[in-house]
């Protein structure tokens, strides 16, 4: 199962960035790639969502039912794909005070099969995944600084 890891340095304070990176439900604002972030339940620090995502270079939708689970304590979140169009789709976020500033760290497995994929597409589709995430870095960035 493919596996992709990114890491960013923001400057901007730890709680700033963290904060931001909870509000997943208003990243339709100011991420390109998300089209809508519907909340399903929330209690605690557990929040489930329904989501819809672009693919730009297909010109697809995306959806899937996402659980995030927050752990303030070390500025960390789990998340996972309860149901939905991967067959897995799971990682982790991190958030650690560097230089002033934040370092912001993903890590994402996931798993999208349609039988009828070659290799190359499957490469193409993970490229898409890769620049996703670097999406996501630089969505953070811009809100933070």
């Amino acid at each position: 199962m493919p596996t992709v890891e990114t890491t960013t340095w923001i400057n901007a304070p730890l709680e700033k960035v963290y904060e931001i990176a909870k509000d997943s439900a208003s990243y339709p604002e100011y991420m390109k790639e998300v089209q809508s972030v519907t909340p399903v339940e929330r209690e605690g620090n557990r929040f489930v969502a329904d989501w819809v995502g672009i693919v730009p270079t297909f010109g697809i939708k995306i959806r899937w039912r996402q659980e995030e689970v927050w752990d303030d304590a070390n500025h960390r979140s789990r998340f996972r794909q309860l149901q939905g169009d991967y067959d897995r789709l799971e990682g982790t976020w991190e958030f650690r005070e560097e230089n002033g500033g934040t370092r912001f760290s993903q890590s994402l497995e996931y798993e999208y099969n349609v039988p009828t994929l070659g290799a190359l597409v499957k490469k193409v589709i993970h490229t898409i995944v890769v620049k996703n995430l670097e999406s996501i870095n630089d969505a953070f960035k811009q809100r933070a600084e």
